[in-house]
């Protein structure tokens, strides 16, 4: 069974986040998303008669699916769209505080679901009066394990560099990007799946997708046919650099065996495979990549049995 990434949307109102899961529905290619919100009314849809309706759920035409709930059977919610769609998108504004949306994905027991990080969106022109308005903003920003700067086309250089600077500051090592009207790049939070699409174009294929997006992000590929030190390799999952926001693939360390490595934001997760692979092969995801192959590199060797102690606290059983 593959898992499917559930990504919690946050930000307060105003911020953009809606904005941002309209561009996420436009921009992702063929991945079938499933999109969980308190109300249909703001996500674009045709099914606008259902909006409001809790547990109501619309297919919408690009393959993807919105559901509406109030946030008590969130985990039933998930457990319906894991087998329709490729990456599920909860906007946590309502439902509930987003660290403990996260927790309710964290936590669940269906192995469809994994986590795909906690998204926290912020408006760069009013985040001084959004932050005297709401100080819980400091807490959500130091659980977050990506921060979306919004609306950096209305600041100056100025104020964009001390907001920032603040941001950073309160993001505790979380990946920031910055973007214009909630055009992040669909790469930096899941995996987009090419599909055929229909012969009539919609209105969206007519759209200027040119300035669909702001902030690019990077990726780079490791792969090494030498086992991976254990130690080594921890050190530099533990201590890796801000802006790094995803990592996927694949350890091999030599006689302890091959596992699965995922790494959203803080959430570190290795997992058994029976892929049978000797080799590692890694994907890192983010906005700042300088020198990641080389640290990668000096990961290479092989390991003592103990060093596979702090590899097994993160594994599934």
């Amino acid at each position: 069974m593959v898992a499917v990434p559930v990504i919690v949307l946050a930000g307060f109102l105003g911020a953009g986040k809606t904005t941002l899961l309209n561009h996420l529905l436009r921009a992702g290619g063929g991945t079938r998303i499933g999109v969980v919100v308190n109300d249909f009314g703001a996500v674009n849809i045709d099914a606008m008669a259902v909006a409001g309706q809790v547990d109501s759920m619309v297919s919408l035409s690009n393959g993807c699916v919105c559901c509406v709930t109030d946030g008590g059977g969130l985990d039933d919610v998930l457990g319906k769209l894991t087998g329709a769609v490729d990456v599920i998108v909860v906007e946590a504004s309502g439902i509930a505080e987003p660290q403990a949306v996260a927790q309710q994905v964290l936590g669940s027991a269906d192995p469809a679901v994994d986590y795909g990080g906690l998204v926290e969106v912020v408006d760069a022109v009013e985040f001084t009066a959004t932050r005297a308005r709401h100080p819980e903003l400091d807490k959500h920003l130091a659980v977050a394990d990506l921060v979306v700067l919004n609306k950096i086309d209305r600041v100056d250089a100025a104020e964009l560099a001390e907001v920032f600077a603040v941001v950073t500051e309160l993001a505790d090592g979380a990946a920031i990007v910055t973007t214009e009207h909630g055009r992040l790049d669909p790469g930096l939070l899941f995996d987009r799946r090419e599909r055929p699409k229909p012969a009539q174009l919609s209105f969206d294929d007519l759209e200027d997708h040119s300035q669909h997006v702001h902030a690019a992000y990077q990726s780079i590929v490791f792969e090494s046919d030498e086992p991976m030190h254990p130690e080594r390799l921890m050190a530099f999952l533990d201590g890796r650099p801000e802006g790094v926001f995803r990592i996927k693939g694949y350890v091999h360390f030599g006689r302890h065996g091959t596992l699965e490595l995922q790494v959203v934001g803080g959430f570190l997760r290795f997992r058994p495979t029976r892929s049978g692979s000797h080799r590692t092969s890694l994907v890192l995801i983010g906005v700042d990549m300088s020198g990641l192959e080389e640290q990668l590199v000096g990961c290479v060797g092989e390991g003592e049995e103990q060093a596979m102690f702090a590899v097994h606290r993160h594994t599934e059983s």
